[in-house]
């Protein structure tokens, strides 16, 4: 039912693009639609990384603070400096 692209086909498409863009337009959207699929590449494969990190590493155990542990202490308050002019 669907044949391979030939050449007259891909020339057509080539002519349909140039025709759409513009020949000053197509070098820029050529290099933008490169740096989409790097950036998309480079997400896919972090994903697929961590995944695997996820799966290799245990699973630590959750603590709960403990009713009995002492507060934490409460933060200094700063004062701010005094400027003089001069």
């Amino acid at each position: 039912m669907f044949k391979q692209f030939g050449a007259p086909e891909l020339l057509i498409i080539a002519a349909l693009i140039l025709l759409l863009f513009g020949a000053k337009r197509l070098p820029d959207a050529a290099r933008g639609l490169g740096r989409s699929l790097r950036i998309f590449k480079a997400e896919t494969k972090g994903l697929t990384d961590s995944d695997a990190k996820a799966d290799a590493a245990p699973a630590a155990p959750e603590q709960l603070p403990a009713a009995d542990a002492a507060p934490a202490t409460p933060p200094t308050d700063s004062v701010p400096s005094e400027r003089t002019e001069s």
